[in-house]
């Protein structure tokens, strides 16, 4: 518990209970890969599959006949997070392949140098609008729960993620939203002070590089700045490239995004 509340994240331990969640849901993962109406999926030059949404699972976390995600971390979850029997969205199917990250075709130079200079760094649940692409906050996230469903080299497109950048986050939203009701914080432009404590994060927070095995899950704060490493010189992965389901459901109460834990 104080592991993620001062670190941002945490790592949980091989899980039965993961590993056989896995094995049920690997080869639906694998299918929505390559299903037709996911082939835009594929970004960054053919190095980056995005996958949102593109799991096809239960609110419980059911793939097909497999069994309910369960374990450790949803244990965390539940108990430490008081969040029992949270509605899971769509798993996002990540896949990184080597060489990522290439140029893709929409995206300017320099948005290209973020990606690989800065690890494509962000908070979930931002959007970016309009022909200026200002950022407005239109989805409260309870976590980020990543689940590693084949091996992969540690160096092969980690997820970073900048310890105690959550506290950071929260006290620049929480002077933006000051007496603002959680129902019109969408409406507000956050863009200028998102940046702001963006960069502050990356001035004073240690940047770590998280990875894991099948069976083993990390979990990640909601207001925690993290991104993608580029893929090392040298890491290997299979066929499968670096393949991370995570789920980020909604909040029930979207004040809990910036008051909670």
């Amino acid at each position: 518990m104080s592991d993620f509340y001062e670190n941002s994240w945490v790592r949980f331990a091989p899980d039965p209970l993961l590993t056989d969640w896995i094995a049920h849901a690997l080869p639906a993962a694998r299918a929505a890969v390559t299903a037709p109406e996911n082939a835009a999926w594929l970004r960054c030059g053919g190095t980056w599959f995005v996958g949102v949404n593109a799991l096809a699972n239960a609110a419980d976390g059911r793939v097909g006949n497999g069994p309910k995600l369960a374990g450790k971390a949803m244990d965390f979850i539940s108990n430490e997070l008081n969040l029992p029997g949270i509605a899971l969205d769509r798993g996002q199917i990540s896949i990184c392949y080597p060489g990522y990250p290439q140029r893709s075709e929409a995206e300017s130079d320099a948005a290209f140098r973020f990606r690989r200079d800065r690890d494509a760094a962000h908070l979930d649940g931002l959007r970016a609008e309009g022909p200026e692409r200002r950022r407005h906050l239109r989805e409260h996230h309870g976590f980020v729960l990543g689940i590693p469903m084949v091996e992969a080299d540690g160096d092969a497109a980690p997820l970073v993620v900048w310890e105690g950048s959550h506290e950071i986050v929260r006290e620049a939203f929480s002077k933006l939203f000051a007496d603002l009701p959680a129902e019109e914080w969408g409406g507000l432009d956050v863009t200028d002070a998102y940046q702001a404590a963006r960069k502050k994060v990356f001035e004073t927070c240690r940047r770590v590089k998280v990875s894991a095995k099948p069976g083993e899950a990390y979990l990640v704060h909601r207001l925690a700045i993290h991104g993608v490493a580029p893929w090392g010189n040298k890491a290997n992965a299979g066929p499968d490239g670096r393949m991370i389901v995570y789920f980020r459901p909604e909040l029930e109460n979207p004040a809990d995004w910036l008051t909670a834990p």
